[in-house]
């Protein structure tokens, strides 16, 4: 499989929901894959929170040589949205009409403009009609928000572990992890290693919400039952924040997740409601059981009110990040999705 990363440059002043600009973008996106000669192949995939263009870096059980979307019969496509990390236009990029990087200058940015930047990028592109979008969490956020802005152009629609609006307990996670940035005294430095101490506890609270009881009973149980300290569970905690903290900035961070915090289909558009019935791609809508950050009564939400959508759940022990783990359920649930030509229920899997 050969990957083709790319990036897209637009010279032209770009205008923000919330009233702000930026002088003009750049996205650093990736291809795997050949576009038949009608267009009928294509395969958008919208990235989560800290992922970037590269999905067979993070998906790599669903996309891939021999995977259910395969290179060799599908083109796919990722892009990694602006304010992140990974070679679009954000926090530590150039600012044309300072010369010096934005850091915290860069402009609060919505889901809704992360979008509009999709949407010039597939036109530079002249794609006229995407085959299959799918994405999970803000990836899903992404997708869900682009089907109710351009209604005719998916085919199938696949949200996994997303929703339609952000829920106070959402934003109130994110909040929690942008205190902890803000409170490392380093994160008013306009420099690269900015907030690194914070962010990294910030994380540490992230992971809290992307897994969840169960999931650290069983896999950072106690050593012995008379241990009174050094578990298991501290050790991974204090592990996964220096991990990110050599992969990630923190303005990014803070960024992306003011991104999520404003998701809400239903803005200026008549409520979420009328806003969902707006979709016209076929519509299946994945639920992960376990899954404390974006609840299946979210998903529920969606696929009552999606036309002909069908929801269907997934088991897993790894909550939220079950959409990340568990391969073999969704591969399972989106064939006999499809198979069924978006029609009938799936059977329940897990």
């Amino acid at each position: 499989m050969q990957a083709e990363q790319k990036t897209f440059r637009y010279p032209y002043t770009y205008s923000l929901e919330l009233g702000r600009e930026l002088p003009g973008f750049e996205l650093a996106y990736t291809t795997y894959g050949t576009r038949n000669a009608n267009d009928d192949n294509i395969v958008w995939v919208c990235h989560a929170l800290t992922g970037n263009s590269n999905v067979t870096e993070w998906w790599d059980g669903l996309v891939g040589d021999g995977k259910y979307y395969d290179p060799a019969k599908y083109f796919i496509i990722c892009v990694n949205v602006i304010g992140s990390a990974y070679g679009s236009t954000g926090p530590a990029s150039i600012n044309p009409k300072t010369q010096k990087p934005f850091y915290r200058d860069f402009p609060i940015i919505t889901v809704r403009d992360v979008v509009g930047t999709l949407e010039i990028l597939r036109q530079e592109l002249q794609i006229k009609k995407i085959n299959i979008c799918i994405g999970g969490s803000l990836g899903g956020q992404q997708a869900l928000e682009w089907a109710v802005e351009v209604p005719d152009l998916f085919d199938e629609l696949i949200l996994i572990a997303s929703n339609a609006l952000h829920s106070p307990w959402g934003v109130a996670f994110n909040e929690s992890q942008r205190m902890a940035i803000e409170a490392d005294p380093t994160f008013t430095d306009d420099n690269e290693e900015a907030g690194k101490m914070g962010m990294r506890a910030a994380r540490s609270i992230a992971l809290l919400s992307y897994r969840n009881y169960d999931t650290y009973n069983f896999t950072q149980a106690r050593d012995n039952p008379d241990q009174i300290d050094d578990f298991r569970a501290s050790s991974y905690q204090q592990y996964q924040g220096d991990k990110f903290v050599k992969r990630f900035n923190a303005n990014a961070y803070w960024i992306l997740s003011k991104i999520m915090d404003s998701h809400n289909v239903g803005r200026n558009r008549g409520g979420i409601v009328h806003a969902l019935g707006m979709v016209k791609a076929k519509t299946l809508v994945l639920g992960i059981k376990s899954d404390l950050l974006f609840p299946l009564s979210e998903q529920q939400f969606l696929a009552r009110h999606i036309p002909d959508a069908v929801f269907q759940e997934i088991d897993s022990l790894y909550g939220h990040d079950g959409f990340l783990i568990e391969y073999k359920q969704l591969t399972q649930v989106i064939k006999a999705w499809q198979q069924t030509n978006g029609q009938l229920q799936v059977a329940k899997i897990g």
